[in-house]
């Protein structure tokens, strides 16, 4: 199954490179794009969930383009929902494919209803791809700096992509019609200047970055740091683990991904950039 839903996002993530420009020029009309069948990550949002002393902040994972609130997250979800954490995850922006402005508002929305449930002061995130980098605008503008402890990003799109590997960068329609969000994940776009403008890192939350050498989508790679200071990580999968193969689609499921990702959000401050996971 998982093999399944793997290839399923890869084959999204094709037909919106082959596909964006043809409907940028045909319609400016967003499609809605249908939400996925697969409900959500094992243990996610049970939202009787109370957090303990040993983990206060619930943590919300955030999918990225044209993914959804379970596929790729699965092992994520399972392995902070038996490290003691209440996990909670969402669908937004018609697959993330609205403007991030958008998509960061339903974020607020939906981290609002998550406090209110589990009664905690403040949350952390883990992002793949645009996942990432959303959080940043709700961080920034959207008061997300108050309430959001940790960011993890995994493969996240934080300068965008220049468009040379294959990825996204191809799948850019000129006008955004089709997929906006996509537009303003390209290198340079008006939004990711506004964004990455001064403080890249702001407020009280600690930033982890993961990228993958063998990233096809957001190009290069190291487009995925931030800027370096005592609250920020930047972590490349090879520097650890050579062999590990992961690419854009996979990273979320590399283990030792999950186990930076663990120790991220169980320390004070970004994850321990001398940690050598498991491999």
């Amino acid at each position: 199954m998982r093999t399944l839903r793997t290839w399923t996002v890869a084959l999204a993530l094709t037909l919106l490179v082959v596909l964006a420009p043809v409907r940028a020029q045909a319609d400016p009309v967003p499609v809605p794009l249908p939400t996925s069948p697969f409900g959500d990550p094992p243990g996610a949002n049970d939202w009787s969930c109370r957090p303990s002393a040993e983990r206060p902040e619930p943590v919300v994972l955030v999918h990225g383009t044209f993914g959804d609130r379970k596929n790729l997250l699965e092992d994520l979800s399972t392995a902070l929902v038996g490290d003691g954490y209440c996990v909670f995850s969402l669908d937004y922006g018609n697959r993330a494919t609205d403007r991030i402005q958008r998509s960061a508002r339903e974020l607020k929305a939906f981290t609002r209803r998550v406090l209110e449930a589990t009664g905690a002061e403040r949350v952390s995130m883990v992002g793949h791809s645009q996942g990432g980098l959303m959080p940043r605008y709700f961080i920034r503008f959207l008061g997300g700096a108050r309430v959001v402890d940790d960011l993890v990003g995994i493969a996240p799109s934080n300068h965008g992509t220049g468009g040379d590997g294959g990825g996204s960068g191809s799948a850019v329609s000129p006008t955004g019609s089709f997929c906006d969000a996509c537009a303003q994940q390209e290198a340079g776009s008006a939004f990711l200047r506004r964004l990455n403008e001064g403080d890249e890192t702001p407020g009280r939350v600690s930033y982890t970055q993961i990228v993958t050498e063998h990233d096809e989508v957001v190009t290069p790679y190291t487009s995925g740091f931030l800027a370096p200071g005592r609250r920020t990580t930047n972590l490349t999968l090879q520097d650890a683990c050579p062999d590990d193969w992961s690419e854009h689609v996979r990273i979320p499921q590399s283990r030792a991904v999950i186990a930076w990702t663990l120790d991220a959000l169980s320390r004070r401050g970004p994850a321990d950039p001398t940690l050598r996971p498991a491999c």
